[in-house]
């Protein structure tokens, strides 16, 4: 006979499920290859909204069924699509997504998804078509091929040239929204969220030519790595696939000026050692972070042989070396803040270092030139004390090339957390400790003045307790003794405990990510230091020979290429042994490792170093317009897939012949393929589990 039982339901797993989040009714974007950025983003915005319209977290959009539109779009994506600014438009919505607080955690729930579309999306792309979609640059439309070069900042002075970073475009018909976009970082950032804002607002309008003007207008001329660092998506830059493009412009694998002339261009391009200048590898950041060390150690020497030398009643040749280098140092740090912008330049920890440096070197080169004119010669040894607080900071400077190495550089993010919130205590800290040394020093007038008990309570505050059970009667015999106790018991055990608390919980809470925040500010420094507008960048101390040459002609002179023509012959002479340096590291190296600037894979006919006569990359005119695209195998086809998929042309198979996918990426393919169809079978069988009679 049958036993009727009722089985328990199992327990709900850790990580909550989101809804299911099917919708066979949405259509997906039908993207063209000839779509501008604004259209591409307002398709892509029109999609994620439908789907995406319940809290969920990162995770339940990568692993589990609330993602399976996603996975969907990708897949529309990756065979269908050829738009190259794809990338581009995904993280632009992650950033205005990510901007948007509605207090219910929709919009961030759709920004992780703009992210997880955006980095699958180069998974199932070769490695040398990530490097396109991921450098292509969003082109002004409104102006044609002879402006935009007639646009392009010439350098005979830096205040024309600009990095890419942030960088507004050049034929703007307002001024005034040239100049509004040159304002600080907050400013910037606020009229980037906006002009996404106007386009996603008016999702719903049948026309979006509607608005008066493009309000993607400030994202023209980014890169989709640009637009990342600004939308913080450090998730995406982690990704293996990104970090492999950012190593390799690290590296200088990619490049993005290929030769110092008058009309160099400036693209993205395979480094290609027979036909590239050798005076293109001082962009490389590797080499100038390289050379940067040099220069602080240099800097060091100096900093030591002044203050050990320390002539207090004339200025020694040492000593105007030393000038020489802050000068420098100064117009490079000054040069690098307008190149990227204080978003950019704030993100960097070091920078903080370098203007903390300027300012004592400001200091101390003010003090000495005042105590030396008016022979005071007690000022003259406040300046060298000041002088010595430099130490502080530059000896850690010379060190921070550690900061690129993975393990120094994860502890670096920690730190920076810690030290917030330890700030943040302290204003708890500072509170307790002014009242009580008011009621202290009020109480105990008649035997303490007010220095000596602000250091009593000092050092009672530092662990010293027992100062202070050893004066509570002298300064009060009733109310000494219990005002004393409830001090050292506050701050030595309450406070002090409390603090020791939260910095470990922060470190703990930080370290889990730590690896994410390294890759991010790795990742906005090299592209700080290789996607500049300015083709000539002179090393510091050769950048003052620039400014004292230059600067002064372009004061009555008109700028044109004379000017950048000698600009580039100054550099040539001045940097000629440090390119020679360069040249012989990358010979040893090409000894050691032959293929060192050939470790991307993919088709060979895209690449922008095999075709002296091909068009920029980020144009993309190589690429099939139809919608056929060679790309990694996945383990199966849907149905519709195989239907509606059209048949490649035979020139089109042709050309891609030789961009068959290797083993190992098939493999890697399936195996992703595989996992997602046991993630959907675990969760149905989750779902069906409350299964209610058994039959034995």
């Amino acid at each position: 006979m049958p036993i009727r039982v009722k089985s328990r339901r199992l327990p709900t797993p850790d990580r909550g499920l989101s809804p299911i989040s099917s919708h066979p009714d949405v259509q997906l974007p039908e993207i063209e290859y000839d779509d501008t950025f604004r259209d591409v983003v307002k398709k892509l915005s029109l999609y994620i909204a439908d789907v995406v319209y319940m809290p969920s977290t990162f995770e339940q959009l990568r692993t589990t069924t609330a993602g399976e539109d996603l996975r969907t779009l990708v897949e529309h994506l990756s065979t269908r699509v050829t738009n190259p600014a794809i990338v581009n438009a995904l993280l632009a919505l992650r950033w205005h997504y990510g901007a948007t607080n509605d207090g219910r955690g929709i919009s961030e729930a759709r920004a992780n998804a703009c992210e997880i579309v955006a980095w699958r999306f180069l998974t199932r792309l070769s490695e040398r078509e990530a490097v396109e979609f991921c450098l292509h640059e969003i082109p002004d439309e409104s102006e044609g091929e002879s402006s935009s070069h007639a646009d392009e900042p010439a350098d005979g002075g830096e205040s024309n040239e600009r990095t890419s970073l942030l960088r507004h475009a050049s034929g703007s018909s307002s001024p005034d929204h040239y100049s509004d976009f040159n304002r600080s970082g907050s400013s910037r950032r606020n009229m980037l969220i906006k002009s996404l804002s106007k386009l996603t607002i008016s999702r719903h309008a049948s026309n979006i030519e509607e608005l008066e003007e493009d309000p993607t207008t400030p994202f023209i001329h980014l890169n989709a790595l640009e637009i990342a660092a600004i939308a913080d998506a450090k998730r995406f830059l982690s990704q293996h696939v990104v970090q492999k493009i950012i190593t390799g412009i690290w590296n200088g694998e990619i490049i993005f000026w290929d030769r110092l002339s008058v009309h160099s261009e400036k693209k993205p391009r395979f480094y290609n050692a027979v036909t590239a200048d050798p005076f293109s590898r001082l962009r490389v950041p590797k080499y100038l972070k390289a050379y940067e060390v040099a220069f602080f150690i240099g800097f060091l020497m100096l900093y030591y042989g002044v203050l050990i030398e320390q002539n207090r009643y004339t200025i020694t040749p040492l000593e105007i070396l030393l000038y020489i280098w802050f000068a420098a140092f100064f117009y490079d740090e000054v040069s690098e803040y307008i190149d990227a912008g204080s978003i950019f330049y704030a993100a960097d920890v070091w920078n903080l270092f370098d203007m903390i440096m300027i300012a004592i070197g400001i200091i101390f080169a003010v003090l000495r030139f005042v105590g030396l004119y008016q022979e005071n010669y007690t000022l003259v040894d406040i300046a060298f004390d000041v002088l010595s607080l430099e130490a502080l900071f530059m000896v850690p400077r010379v060190c921070s090339i550690l900061s690129l190495s993975p393990y120094w550089g994860t502890l670096i993010p920690c730190l920076k957390e810690m030290a917030k919130d330890f700030l943040k205590f302290m204003v708890l800290v500072i509170i307790v400790y002014v009242g009580f040394l008011t009621t202290f020093s009020l109480v105990g007038r008649e035997m303490f003045t007010f220095p000596h008990m602000a250091m009593i309570v000092t050092k009672i505050f530092f662990g010293s307790s027992y100062v202070g059970f050893d004066i509570m009667e002298d300064i009060d015999p009733i109310f000494g003794p219990p005002l004393m106790l409830i001090f050292v018991t506050l701050s030595s055990i309450l406070l002090m405990g409390s603090l020791t608390g939260m910095l470990s919980n922060s470190f703990s809470r930080v370290i889990t990510h730590a690896r994410e925040e390294y890759l991010y500010v790795y990742s906005v420094y090299v592209l700080e230091a290789s996607t500049s507008n300015r083709l000539t960048h002179f090393y510091p101390p050769f950048n003052l020979l620039a400014l004292g040459i230059f600067r002064p002609l372009r004061l009555f002179l008109p700028s044109d290429d004379k000017f950048r023509q000698g600009r580039i012959v100054l550099l040539r002479a001045t940097h000629a042994p440090i390119v020679g340096v360069i040249q012989a590291y990358e010979w040893l190296t090409k000894k050691v490792n032959p293929d060192g600037f050939d470790n991307f894979r993919g088709p060979r006919t895209t690449s922008f170093n095999k075709r002296q006569s091909a068009p920029p990359l980020d144009r993309f005119d190589n690429r099939p317009r139809s919608g056929f695209r060679p790309r990694m195998s996945t383990s199966r086809r849907t149905s519709a897939e195989v239907i509606s998929k059209p048949k490649p042309r035979q020139e089109d198979a042709e050309e891609y012949a030789g961009d068959a996918p290797t083993d190992t990426e098939v493999q890697i393919s399936e195996l992703s393929a595989k996992i997602d169809r046991l993630t959907a079978l675990v969760v149905s069988l989750q779902s069906g589990a409350g299964i209610d009679t058994v039959r034995t």
